[in-house]
């Protein structure tokens, strides 16, 4: 916490406006919409609530397919499964680990032939980093499908200067306690369009009709936050640049401790772009570092540190073992290696050194311990 959420709390209740509506849901939304550069914002539950609101508004329904990105959090694509839609996920390229724009195409084309293009195109913002977007909002604009830029993790982010979340017709941003901002539980569903926003608030909360009486001619969604978790939500928004550059910084410091070894290689950052670096993760080569991620994780969780795999690509889940899926290149599957060689370090805002360098200190040792053994071997 920033220290400067009591503020807002409290004058929630004083005041006594503690519902799912009041002053801080009103300033949150404007100052989202405002740092975004967008021109509306409604806040919500979570940002897995923003995605089936957009997806909602954009009439996805029943045997409609949806493309999405396969490596990300399954939160993602859920949505597509509320609505009764089919997810069509898209392989990774290796300069953002997003979105492979030649893998969309690709799709696109056979979709076409098909005559079943998708009804919308959900892209992932991985880990902070952009994805393709001049080339991603390209391809969609070709065949006149929406775009969903799902930013949950890079609010803070930017793409050749403009913001992550503010292209294509809504953008997503995610509050859930492990991002870089957090109001404990919630989300921003983000558009230029005005009509849109109106109508997601509308459907966030229960679709009542305008009556003096409860009336519902269509059906909505308890998804509006809270005014006390939108005042956690304002003070966070306060010190983000904080925590970009704090984030930053950790990345720095592995990057500098770590990028020489051979065998490791860091998420990039695409050129133009500005990642708010919410995680850092790193690919590892076992052949030449002689260390799985499943070791290194091992090795680290006997320190107490805690250290994840990259998301497990959803194509490669049990829940869609009979959906699409279409890889980067023909013998080529960028989100399947990067599942196999990744890794996310310990990269928490208010991380302090002398924590960073015992990681460092772990990750060197776990390396040097193996190549000895294989050596003697």
């Amino acid at each position: 916490m920033s220290g400067n959420e009591k503020k807002y709390i409290n004058e929630a209740f004083i005041t006594n406006w503690i519902a799912p509506l009041g002053p801080n849901v009103d300033a949150f939304e404007k100052d989202v919409a405002n740092y975004t550069g967008v021109n509306e914002a409604a806040a919500v539950s979570s940002g897995t609530a923003a995605i089936h609101l957009a997806l909602s508004l954009l009439g996805v329904g029943k045997n409609d397919t949806v493309f999405c990105s396969s490596l990300t959090f399954i939160a993602s694509a859920n949505p597509i499964l509320y609505l009764g839609a089919e997810p069509v996920f898209i392989d990774s390229e290796p300069e953002t680990w997003n979105m492979s724009p030649s893998a969309l195409e690709k799709a696109f084309k056979e979709a076409k032939l098909e005559k079943r293009l998708p009804k919308a195109v959900i892209v992932v913002n991985l880990y902070g980093q952009s994805a393709k977007m001049d080339e991603i909002i390209s391809i969609c604009e070709q065949y006149n499908v929406p775009v969903i830029e799902d930013a949950a993790e890079s609010l803070g982010s930017s793409y050749k200067g403009k913001a992550s979340g503010s292209f294509g017709n809504f953008g997503i941003f995610s509050f859930n306690g492990n991002k870089i901002i957090t109001t404990s539980g919630g989300g921003m569903l983000v558009s230029n369009d005005a009509v849109a926003i109106q109508k997601a608030r509308f459907l966030a909360t229960q679709a009542r009709d305008p009556a003096p009486h409860y009336q519902h001619s269509h059906v909505g969604f308890n998804y509006r936050m809270s005014n006390i978790l939108a005042g956690i939500g304002r003070a966070q928004l306060e010190v983000l640049e904080d925590r970009v550059k704090a984030r930053r910084l950790i990345f720095d410091k592995y990057y500098a401790a770590l990028s020489d070894i051979p065998g490791i290689q860091f998420m990039p950052e695409l050129e133009n772009t500005y990642s708010n670096r919410w995680l850092t993760a790193l690919t590892i080569d076992k052949n030449i570092t002689g260390v799985s991620v499943s070791e290194l994780i091992e090795s680290l969780h006997c320190e107490n540190i805690e250290a994840r795999p990259v998301w497990k690509p959803l194509h490669m889940q049990p829940l869609f073992t009979k959906v699409k899926y279409y890889s980067h290149g023909e013998k080529e599957s960028v989100s399947e290696n990067l599942f196999e060689k990744g890794i996310c370090l310990p990269s928490g805002s208010n991380m302090s050194e002398e924590d960073q360098l015992r990681v460092i200190a772990c990750i060197k040792g776990s390396m040097k311990i193996k190549v000895v053994d294989r050596l003697i071997v």
